[in-house]
């Protein structure tokens, strides 16, 4: 029979005469420990899902999320968003479409609470997924949904241009235009 200690306790079994030990260097805080609801939570102070992002994403953001999104989602909402991954192909329950229109119109912050705390068969990602990795993931997501709906009327002047003058493909940002390889 151990002795039990509630948190902050004094003991005499620690020199220092402290219950509890000094938290170890790379301890990973669980819980409701982070100061900044908005990012680890997805929600505003009302407890309402947020309709914006918590930081800018850049194209490096996107290209994270797309391949985080393709490690962990895209086993079963497959890699266009349709909710046919291959697990569903091999028998799984079907999982959602990212371009139901629900979803389409649905705040940020409610993806963020899906990959977080999980959704009907969907597991929850909260400790395999890291918070700014989910943002990413919503992001790229959001890519996702507009690849499908955008018109050119969404395109920067200078990407529609380049596209009216006969372009094929836009570079992207830090790519080598002329295709030859490394």
């Amino acid at each position: 029979d151990a002795p039990r200690y509630d948190p902050l306790e004094a003991s005499t079994f620690f020199a220092d005469g402290s219950s509890a030990r000094p938290v170890m260097a790379g301890t990973v805080a669980r819980g409701h420990l982070n100061a900044d609801t908005f990012l680890h939570t997805g929600k505003d102070a009302a407890g309402l899902p947020v309709a914006e992002f918590p930081f800018a994403i850049s194209r490096a953001d996107l290209d994270r999320g797309e391949q985080r999104f393709n490690v962990y989602c895209a086993p079963c909402h497959g890699q266009t968003g349709e909710g046919n991954g291959m697990v569903v192909q091999r028998g799984y329950r079907q999982a959602q479409s990212m371009h139901l229109e629900r979803l389409r119109t649905a705040p940020v912050g409610y993806f963020y609470d899906v990959i977080t705390n999980g959704f009907g068969v969907m597991p929850d990602y909260r400790a395999q997924i890291s918070v700014e990795d989910r943002w990413k993931i919503i992001a790229y997501v959001r890519a996702l949904q507009l690849s499908r709906t955008a018109t050119t009327g969404d395109l920067p002047a200078d990407v529609l241009d380049q596209l009216r003058k006969g372009a094929t493909a836009v570079p992207a940002a830090g790519s080598n235009p002329q295709g030859s390889h490394r």
